[in-house]
């Protein structure tokens, strides 16, 4: 039986997540984006329980007792210590797929996309993780260097994803598009790659994560950024992938139902006034919910209404990301899930 990749709306077990350390690139905003993690805490564990790597004992303790105090039930919050270099679990979390009726975790190489940052700890810590007993489901060591991030799939066998990262010498330099694909079959499952070419976002660090770009709602709908202003610096390409996406089908020939999300204000560093990389396509599916990441912006109500319309059926709540995309990143990229049969009866 060939493997099949999850989609991101499958039933799960927990949302993984890392502690920002203090001696990490956040120490000058560990105040507000512990703040973020708190609400973003309180907010999944309304649905689901969520599996936090900290990094020492002190803070497992000073953590337990905070969320206790904010009503978070005990059995939603897994709190394990493990070692980490920053807090990006969306490419170090482990990739969840159905092989021959079992769930099994892909463990592939995270290089702080493509050397750019410091990764060994966080290359290992699905290990650490598996080391703990959390996880029922095996995990098996890849040797691919590949991000969460980087891909999207509809749960039928199409994967999305963007040649600027995927096929960027600075992860694969021996593997071709069509190697990367006959991968991703092996792996995965996926039967078709839709490849964009264009597309990106300032200050992003991933090479263009297509999670920042455009995303799956479900198997015929996709979530995708339009910027409206023509002077802004994104708006050819942006136009340019929209016409991508226009272009693309379903495997039975249909077009997808697509859902422009809105373009927010330039948001820039205070620090050098480097521009920052606010997206609404960063958001995160669990169950019964969608959590958008906002930027007190005017476009947020927006972002909040299209989404509210592409789920039916669940509940879209806003997360307050301005500190989140001070280090490049948004909500998805604080998160991986980890779907229904993944984690060991009682994780400790």
């Amino acid at each position: 039986m060939n493997p099949r990749l999850f989609p991101e709306w499958h039933p799960q077990d927990a949302i993984q997540l890392t502690w920002p350390a203090p001696d990490s690139d956040w120490a000058p905003l560990l105040e507000r984006i512990e703040a973020t993690f708190e609400a973003l805490i309180v907010a999944i564990t309304r649905y689901q329980p969520v599996l936090v790597s900290v990094f020492d004992a002190g803070l497992q303790a000073r953590l337990e007792a905070r969320f206790l105090a904010l009503g978070v039930p005990a059995e939603r919050l897994h709190l394990l210590v493990v070692e980490s270099d920053d807090t990006w679990a969306r490419d170090h979390g482990p990739i969840a797929i159905e092989h021959h009726g079992a769930i099994e975790l892909l463990d592939y190489v995270f290089t702080g996309w493509g050397g750019k940052f410091a990764a060994d700890r966080d290359n290992r810590l699905n290990r650490a993780l598996a080391d703990q007993g959390v996880f029922s489901a095996p995990l098996v060591t890849r040797e691919l260097v590949l991000e969460g991030g980087a891909i999207d799939t509809d749960g039928e066998g199409t994967l999305l994803t963007t040649r600027q990262c995927l096929l960027n010498p600075n992860r694969n330099p021996t593997l071709d598009r069509d190697a990367i694909e006959r991968r991703l079959a092996d792996d995965l499952g996926i039967s078709r790659v839709l490849w964009l070419e264009h597309g990106y976002l300032e200050g992003d660090d991933t090479d263009s994560h297509v999670d920042t770009l455009a995303r799956f709602c479900d198997p015929a709908t996709i979530a995708y950024v339009r910027c409206d202003d023509p002077d802004d610096p994104h708006y050819a390409a942006l136009a340019a992938m929209e016409q991508e996406l226009k272009a693309l089908r379903r495997e039975d020939g249909s077009p997808y139902r697509l859902v422009p999300l809105p373009w927010p204000r330039a948001c820039h560093d205070p620090e050098d006034g480097h521009r920052l990389p606010a997206t609404y396509a960063n958001f995160l599916i669990i169950n019964g919910a969608v959590l958008v990441p906002t930027y007190a912006d005017p476009a947020d109500w927006q972002a909040l209404r299209a989404l509210d319309a592409a789920f039916p059926g669940r509940d879209v709540i806003p997360i307050d990301c301005r500190a989140v995309i001070r280090q490049h990143g948004s909500l998805h990229c604080l998160t991986m899930q980890l779907p229904q049969g993944t984690l060991a009866a009682s994780p400790s």
